[in-house]
């Protein structure tokens, strides 16, 4: 099987030659590379994103000083980073207190600029996307209403007006959404990924809990996630996929009942646990479920080796994709071996 008929019969609760495998690395070092190989050789799914800011326009580099870059990025946010950095300081945001949403235009979600991904012409992003898909199954991705709000309200101000202005903050929530959705649609549409499909990210929850209730959940953005699962599936996406890290189980039911086709990555740290989710949710594909932040890391490698077994055998008959979230550099190169060599190894299918 190629990596997209893989992933797709595991959609289908087919049984697949081997089980499929969605794992992202922070970076891929030189020296994991001749040990496991390429990343063609670890995962079997690749995301494409789209330029889904509103203003992209207006992303440029403001001016340096005092040793900090200042900024403004496509969301309208103006922010100072130092060099070799990772974490920014986001010093005003496009939509602050005291702004009406309503008086701030996105610019046009058609654009042609958002969907060729910095190659020059659409023939050359074919023949990449084409490329791709012969080693991958690819999917499209947005944000989520919660995340990308934030990034044009503020996290604060936003959380806050969830909990003070729903009518403000489901406003916010559903023009957000309205032009996530519109991105989507294009990005399915033009690059052909009817196939396939799209994932939405969006971190809704911490490890403890969700971010906010399930009542302000139902209320302000379960009715943008019903609509971007409707418009994405009548575009064409035969499946449609939530990612959110954290405890996000108080909010399955409802993602289930607006017809999310899956879920990940399913932290277990965050008791989000794949062998009850298949129990409650028999027909909703499950990615994810190999710990990256306590098992990956701390091990010991017969810990590892037994839950990535475990995985495997609820992934025998289709309907799980194991996967580690993402594999950051706190993960010792023997423990991610002991990883890839079960999957490699206990995870043929094929007779």
């Amino acid at each position: 099987m190629t990596s997209e008929e893989r992933v797709l019969a595991a959609c289908a609760f087919h049984r697949p030659d081997r089980v499929p495998r969605f794992d992202s690395f922070w970076d891929l070092p030189d020296a994991w590379r001749q040990e496991i190989g390429e990343l063609k050789d670890l995962t079997d799914i690749q995301i494409w994103a789209a330029d889904e800011t509103p203003f992209p326009s207006r992303k440029t580099v403001l001016k340096e000083q005092d040793g900090w870059l200042y900024e403004r990025d496509g969301w309208g946010s103006t922010f100072r980073t130092r060099p070799g950095t990772y974490f920014r300081e986001v010093l005003e945001v496009a939509i602050p207190e005291g702004v009406d949403p309503d008086r701030v235009t996105f610019e046009d979600p058609a654009s042609d600029r958002r969907y060729l991904m910095g190659r020059q012409t659409w023939s050359e992003l074919r023949q990449e996307l084409d490329s791709a898909r012969r080693e991958y199954c690819v999917f499209a991705k947005t944000g989520g209403p919660f995340l990308r709000t934030t990034l044009l309200r503020g996290e604060k101000q936003f959380l806050m007006d969830i909990a003070t202005d729903e009518v403000l903050a489901r406003n916010l929530a559903e023009k957000v959404g309205s032009h996530l959705c519109d991105v989507g649609v294009e990005s399915i549409t033009r690059w052909g990924l009817t196939n396939t499909g799209i994932w939405i990210y969006d971190d809704v929850a911490f490890n403890e809990a969700p971010l906010f209730s399930p009542s302000a959940f139902e209320r302000v953005f379960l009715p943008v996630y019903s609509q971007m699962i409707s418009r994405y599936k009548a575009a064409g996406a035969k499946y449609v996929f939530f990612h959110s890290d954290g405890n996000i189980n108080p909010f399955v039911d409802m993602l289930v009942d607006a017809g999310i086709s899956g879920l990940h990555p399913l932290e277990r740290r965050a008791g989000v646990n794949p062998f009850m989710l298949r129990e409650r949710y028999p027909k909703l594909v499950l990615a994810g479920g190999m710990c990256n932040t306590e098992i990956l890391i701390n091990g010991p490698v017969d810990r590892i080796e037994d839950e990535a077994r475990k995985l495997i055998e609820l992934a025998r008959d289709g309907g799980l994709i194991i996967g580690t979230h993402s594999v950051s550099p706190e993960v010792p190169l023997e423990h991610f071996r002991a990883y890839d060599r079960i999957c490699r190894r206990y995870g043929v299918f094929a007779e």
